[in-house]
Parts: C-alpha cells; sequence; structure tokens
C-alpha cells in the first residue's frame, strides 16, 4: 500500500512588472532617506542656512518616517508575506501615498508647463538661504518616479488580493444596502466640507491673501498656487464621484472608474491636509516675528480637509465591508450547493 503527500496549494510567484515596480519605488525612496538622514544627524547638505534645519527638525523626521512606510509598502507588494499582511495595514498608507503623490504627479507637469510658457518662476526673498537647486530636483524627481512605481505596483497587487471585490460591475449593480442612508448622509457632509475647502483654495490660489501668515504672503509662488488649484480640484472630484456612487447616479458607468477618482481625490485632500496641519498650521504657537503667526483660517481649511477625507473613507469602508461580507455569503451559498 503506498501513500501519496498532497502539498498545501502554494501562491503564485509575484509577477514581473509588480516586482520591478516596487523595487523602482524603493529605489527612488533612497535619495531622499538619505538627504533627510543627512539633515537629521546636523549635515545640512544643499541647504544655505544650516540653522533652519534645526528649526525643520521635528518637519524632516516625520518625511523621513512617511517615506520609510512608503519602503516598508513596496516590499510589502512585491514580497510573499504581503499577501498575508492585514488589509487596513496596506490600505489606509496606501491611499495616503496614492493622494500625496498623486497630487505630485498633476501639480508638478503643471508646474514644468506653466515654466516653458511663462518662464522660471522669480526667486522669493531669501531664497539664498533655502534648498539648492539641485535638491528640488532630486527630492521631486524621486518623487514623481515613486509615485508611478507604488501606484503601479499597488494597482497590480489590489488586483491580485482584492479581484472579487473590485469586479467590472455597473454603478446601477450596486445594492441599496441597509446602511445607504448614513452613506448619502456622510456624502452629503462630506460635499459641504469640500465646498469650503475648494473655495478657500481657489481664493488663494488666484492671489487672496486672507487667513495667511505674512510671510507665506510675501514668498507664495507660482508652484503654491497650482498646489492650492489641484487641492481644489481634488476636493470637488472626491465629493463628485462619491455623491454618483452613493446616490447611484449614471447606473450605466462601471464602478471602477468613480471609484479610482474617490481613493485618489479623497486620498489627496486628507493627505495633504494633514501633512498641512501637522507640520505648518499649529506649528507657530508663540512666534517671534508677528509675521509668522498663522491665522486661524488656515488650520480650520487643512481640518475640514481632513475630516472631508475620513467621511469619504468612512462611507469606503462601510461599502467594502458591507462589499465583503455579502461576497462571503455567496461563496457559502456555493459551497453548500456544490456539496449536494
Amino acid at each position: 500500500m503506498t501513500s501519496t503527500l498532497v502539498l498545501p496549494p502554494t501562491a503564485p510567484p509575484v509577477g514581473r512588472v509588480r516586482t520591478a515596480a516596487a523595487w523602482t519605488a524603493v529605489a527612488a525612496t533612497a535619495p531622499y532617506l538619505t538627504l533627510k538622514l543627512l539633515w537629521l544627524t546636523g549635515h545640512p547638505v544643499g541647504v544655505g542656512d544650516a540653522e533652519a534645519m534645526d528649526d525643520l527638525w521635528l518637519v524632516n523626521l516625520l518625511t523621513f518616517g512617511m517615506d520609510a512606510i512608503a519602503v516598508v509598502l513596496a516590499l510589502a507588494f512585491a514580497r510573499p508575506w504581503g499577501r498575508r499582511a492585514p488589509a487596513g495595514l496596506l490600505a489606509f498608507p496606501m491611499w495616503v501615498a496614492t493622494g500625496l503623490l498623486g497630487t505630485l504627479l498633476v501639480a508638478l507637469p503643471l508646474s514644468l508647463v506653466f515654466s516653458l510658457v511663462l518662464g522660471p518662476e522669480a526667486a522669493g526673498s531669501g531664497s539664498d538661504d533655502g534648498p539648492s537647486g539641485w535638491v528640488f530636483t532630486l527630492v521631486y524627481g524621486g518623487f514623481a518616479v515613486q509615485g508611478l512605481a507604488l501606484i503601479t505596483g499597488f494597482l497590480l497587487y489590489a488586483r491580485e488580493r482584492w479581484a472579487g471585490l473590485l469586479r467590472r460591475d455597473r454603478i446601477g449593480d450596486l445594492p441599496h444596502s441597509p446602511t445607504l442612508t448614513t452613506q448619502r448622509a456622510f456624502a452629503c457632509v462630506a460635499a459641504l466640507l469640500a465646498a469650503g475647502v475648494t473655495a478657500a483654495r481657489l481664493y488663494w490660489a488666484f492671489g487672496g491673501s486672507a487667513g495667511l501668515p505674512l510671510t507665506w504672503v510675501e514668498q507664495r509662488g507660482r508652484s503654491v498656487a497650482i498646489m492650492d488649484s489641484v487641492t481644489a480640484v481634488m476636493a470637488v472630484a472626491a465629493v463628485a464621484a462619491l455623491l454618483v456612487l452613493v446616490f447611484r447616479r449614471r447606473p450605466g458607468w462601471r464602478v471602477r472608474g468613480p471609484l479610482a477618482v474617490v481613493w485618489t481625490a479623497a486620498g489627496s485632500v486628507f493627505g495633504w491636509g494633514s501633512w498641512q496641519l501637522v507640520a505648518f498650521g499649529t506649528s507657530v504657537t508663540a512666534p517671534t516675528d508677528p509675521r509668522e503667526a498663522v491665522p486661524g483660517l488656515l488650520p480650520l481649511v487643512e481640518a475640514a480637509q481632513v475630516v472631508t477625507g475620513l467621511l469619504v473613507l468612512a462611507v469606503g469602508a462601510i461599502a467594502l465591508v458591507e462589499r465583503a461580507a455579502a461576497a462571503g455569503r455567496a461563496a457559502e451559498r456555493a459551497d453548500v450547493e456544490s456539496a449536494k
């Protein structure tokens, strides 16, 4: 009598494109992490004012940590252990990363186009003490490559891990769940907050100065106006796509399109609002120069961005949990039917 050894099924290998994208993201992050590590250890490479790095120590530490998380995400998409990682531990930081990097992938080409059409941006006062030109190229060039690679790796990872939740359904096929009223209420509140964010960001983008520190007004340039404009567009896009989904508008549309817009735009609104609120919005509590005082409107707008993003996230989490539960029940029924 012979026995046959049955080996447990093994997971399919990670695809070459996904692996290449993940390792490209890691490589694009390395120069930025090196630069931040130098600054944190008292080596102001590429910076004219060494004392400024002392004042920005916490900001540099935060940005170092954010990019270190990006490295962990990239490795999760490339290594087998990433398939077993809890979904929330990957999805939430990747949502924020998509928003932060996706915004830069929109804003950087716009800045380049404006520079080609209108000429280089005039240097502001005190610019000699800021980072050198090569630092800007290194940092934002790395962000662009990192964003493209990391988002590509995540898309391929999500297609493999959550294929059942990302079916090619149409909006009209989405179920009217018991929580749909709650989802719609959250979406409406998010839309109201996003309207305020959009108005403030567009006001600042077109030269408004109310609610900004005087030093910011003196140093604001084209690139900041572009970022404000992109943030305003992201706020509108996030709530518009969400309202299409929760109110079942455009029933013939595929779900994936509005879902991708909500994911990216809401991540942008939340990510940049959180970052600016922590790094700048409340950083000056007792300024020595009155011009550096942060008026209340700026943190208010940043907080509105954070709450808007959280409301959108809550709607998405509720919908995905319900969708996963429905898929599980359908699988159980299929197993029962096949066992008969």
